[in-house]
Order: structure tokens, then sequence, then C-alpha cells
């Protein structure tokens, strides 16, 4: 591993895999700015792993555990290559080819980091891999031609995977601050590991709210089967009746403007107004995205829910000029909701 492949898996590979996300880390200072981008690199590689269509079931399953045993540090070095070589050519888009490409290095880098900030990463993606190994094995059976859709069963297993794949980011965030910027919070590290799980959460469930009509189409559905069965839908339903389940939509919908909401209130909470800045503005990207999801409705299932480019620039450029005071970020975040 050199300085140079560092240097790209942190400029050029993060930021074509990542919008918003890249756009917090590189405000950040660097000991909190390297740690959180090569988890994120890892988590996003082994989502990867998990979503490539062609393989069936069991080689991307057998992959993604290979890979999570590279990244715990349990295998030898050549497993990342074997992975790599066996998933990087069958990526359409570039950018997910290139990260790919690069596990080795990231593998490497991991290795080369501070013994605290690896066992903070390996303990974060194990729980990220647990949580995209449940997602495998709940749709066995969804292909992206598959006709019919398996539902996840419960409002509790939906619960569990936000928080495999997403709350326990706002755990590993807020012990990386607590560890590495000094005076970080002006509340109690107990306080702002809640918040933190919350704020993942939150911003997960925006993800499955957007995703929503891509991932039943794909045989995909995050809304908990029970909560379908209330209102006498099963999920292969829910595309020929979509005004039915906006009762559902709306719940989750409110589930997710609270964790947006505990974001802004651990972002209020950093002493550091360039780390508050950082922490903040996934929060106000997602209230924006829940205000377009409300107003598209059960039509989610139909469009693609997006906060432009141009608006998130404007988001930020306010906030700076602001100075990301706790008081503007509240008063920015009331209007973009």
């Amino acid at each position: 591993m050199t300085a140079r492949e560092i240097d790209r898996l942190r400029g050029p590979i993060l930021r074509s895999v990542s919008r918003s996300f890249y756009l917090s880390l590189r405000i950040l200072p660097r000991p909190l700015r390297d740690p959180l981008s090569l988890a994120y690199l890892l988590a996003r590689a082994t989502d990867t792993i998990a979503d490539t269509p062609e393989p069936s079931v069991e080689l991307r399953s057998e992959s993604l555990r290979d890979l999570a045993k590279a990244i715990q540090g349990t295998v030898s070095g050549d497993t990342a290559a074997r992975v790599r070589e066996a998933f990087a050519p069958l990526q359409s888009d570039q950018a997910e080819r290139a990260l790919i490409q690069s596990l080795p290095a990231a593998i490497a880098w991991l290795d080369s980091l501070g013994e605290r900030d690896r066992r903070e990463i390996r303990g974060v993606l194990e729980k990220i891999n647990r949580g995209q190994t449940l997602d495998l094995q709940r749709f066995v059976t969804s292909t992206s031609t598959s006709t019919s859709i398996e539902a996840l069963r419960t409002a509790a297993e939906l619960d569990e995977y936000t928080y495999l794949v997403a709350g326990c980011v706002g755990e590993f965030w807020t012990r990386l601050c607590f560890a590495h910027v000094r005076n970080f919070s002006e509340r109690p590290e107990s306080d702002m590991l809640a918040l933190g799980v919350q704020y993942g959460k939150g911003l997960q469930l925006i993800n499955i709210l957007r995703d929503s009509g891509s991932d039943l189409r794909h045989g995909r559905c995050y809304f908990p089967a029970e909560e379908l069965h209330s209102l006498g839908l099963k999920p292969a339903e829910i595309l020929e009746h979509p005004a039915r389940v906006e009762p559902i939509i709306r719940r989750w919908r409110e589930r997710a403007e609270g964790g947006v909401k505990a974001g802004i209130e651990y972002a209020c909470a950093i002493r550091s107004r360039r780390v508050r800045f950082a922490t903040a503005l996934p929060a106000l990207i997602g209230i924006r995205t829940l205000a377009l999801l409300r107003e598209t409705a059960s039509e989610v299932f139909d469009c693609k829910v997006k906060v432009s480019r141009a608006e998130v620039k404007k988001i930020m450029a306010s906030t700076a000029a602001r100075l990301a005071s706790s008081k503007s970020l509240r008063e920015i975040f009331q209007r973009l909701s």
C-alpha cells in the first residue's frame, strides 16, 4: 500500500461513491476523516458485493462472509484480492468497479491505522455486515426479474435492520469524536450515543422510503408484513394499490423525522463548529428529503425523490454563512421541514 493509493481512496473513489457523506467528511479534521472515510468505503464495498445481481445468493453470501473476515483480520490478505477478481468485472457502474478494484488497498489501509481506530472500524463493520447478511437471507428469492415480493415480518425486524446498517454508525461516529475531538460535546457520551443511534436509524429509514418503489420491483419490501396485513394488503399488492399504503408510509416517515430531529439535537451539542457543521449536514438534507417525500406521498413508488445538487449547495452555503451556530441549525432545519 502506498500513500498514493490512500489518497485515491480518500479522494476520487470516496467522492465518486458518496455525494452527501463526502461533503460532510471533507469538512472534518484529519484524525476523524480517515477512519470515518475508510469505514464508509468498506461498508459501501460490502454492500456492493451483496447487491451485485449476477452471482447467486449463495455466492454473494459466501463472498460477503469472506470479505467480512478480511476486514476483521482473521484471514489472509489474498481474500480481498479474490473477491476483487470475482466481483469487479461485474460492476456496470464505473465508480463501484473502481471501489471493488481497490479492496486490497482498503484492507491494507485498515491494517495501517492505530489500534483504537482499527478496533472501532472492525466493530462497526461487524454489525453492518451482519445486517447485510440478514438482508440477503430474508430476500433470498429476490432477483431483478422476480415476480414475488418478500417482506420483513415485523416492525422489530425493520428496527433491527436500521440499527445494524446505520444506527450503529451513530455509535461509531460518537466514540471516534470523543476519542479525537477535545471537549467534543456539552452532553455526556451516553446521551450522544443514544442520539447517534436514533440519527443513524432515521437516515436509513429515509433511504428505505425513497427507494421503496425500486425495492418492490426487485422483490424486496421493507414495510412490515404485519402492518400491511392490518390494512388487508399483501406485499405484492402495494404497487397496485399505492394509496392504501399511505398510513404505513406516514408512520415510518414520522419515525424518520424523529431520527433526524435527534440528529440536530446531537449536532447542537457539539462544541466544535467544524464538526457540528459536518454532523448536521445529513440531517438538513434528510429533513428536506422528508419534505419532498411528504409532498410525493404514495407516488413515491413511481419516482425517485432526491434533493438536487443545487439545493444541497444552497443548504451548505446558508449553514456556513451563519457559522453553523446551534440557533441557526435549528432555524434552518425548521425551514427545510
